[in-house]
């Protein structure tokens, strides 16, 4: 057992709540897990109240999962972490280790630093950040979920995180994201159980014109004037959170 298991405290999965009215105003928002998700990430986890991360779903390569699409002076880079090959076989996203190969660390926080180094934030920020590129992470999924957290905590939406306790395909969820029995809900009662799946719509691979519900909100980017004002849409929540600092609460917070 790894440091995932242990570690729903930090996500605040199951806390009891004074009050139940997220709850029962929104369906759970089920996501996979994500590299510095992008904004639209948390945009539905804002809006949602309350959200489940994918522990049992496969792996799968060139996705957020392991991605993070950063701003630079040629415009938006990806940041990849390295992956081991599962030895046992599994390629469960909870089984994935992290591998040290290429000095990825140290590489994405210079990658970091060297994007966001005149925002007007990053100087307030990089504490927060630098701590968790010097700790080796065993597993990917730990090492998202100490970025995810932060990023909670530095954006200030109110999202309760915890994880699922087995798979469900997305064919066994109506897609008028009627109630299913699947989910674990520790915590809930059942009338609270109806789903919003956005595994595979928050993807690189997916325009994000296909989410319906979300629609990019234009903020100030540190190279916009580069590019003759054009705003680069949906990239990582660190861009936001470099550019915007506490105001990015006002991009992803519920109207």
């Amino acid at each position: 057992t790894h440091e995932t298991y242990e570690t729903y405290e930090a996500y605040g999965a199951y806390e009891t709540h004074e009050t139940h009215e997220t709850y029962e105003t929104h369906p759970i928002l089920l996501l996979s897990t994500a590299y510095l998700p992008p904004v639209q990430w948390f945009w539905h986890a804002a809006h949602a109240g309350t959200a489940q991360v994918e522990l049992w779903e496969s792996y799968h390569k060139q996705t957020y999962r392991n991605r993070c699409l950063i701003d630079s002076p040629q415009g938006a880079v990806a940041l990849t972490i390295p992956v081991e090959k599962p030895e046992n076989g599994s390629r469960l996203i909870k089984d994935m280790r992290i591998s040290d190969h290429g000095d990825w660390r140290n590489k994405h926080w210079h990658a970091l630093e060297s994007s966001y180094f005149n925002t007007p934030y990053f100087e307030y920020y990089q504490d927060d950040f630098r701590p968790i590129y010097e700790r080796r992470y065993e597993f990917l999924i730990d090492f998202n979920e100490a970025m995810i957290s932060k990023c909670i905590e530095l954006t200030g939406i109110s999202c309760k995180l915890g994880y699922t306790e087995k798979y469900i395909p997305a064919e066994d969820i109506t897609p008028d994201r009627k109630k299913t029995n699947d989910l674990s809900t520790r915590g809930l009662s059942p009338d609270q159980t109806a789903i919003s799946d956005y595994r595979s719509l928050i993807s690189p691979k997916t325009n994000i014109e296909a989410d319906k519900d979300f629609t990019p909100l234009p903020y100030y980017q540190v190279f916009s004037e580069r590019r003759n004002g054009r705003f680069l849409p949906n990239l990582s929540i660190a861009d936001l959170l470099f550019n915007m600092g506490p105001e990015s609460l006002f991009i992803l917070s519920p109207r």
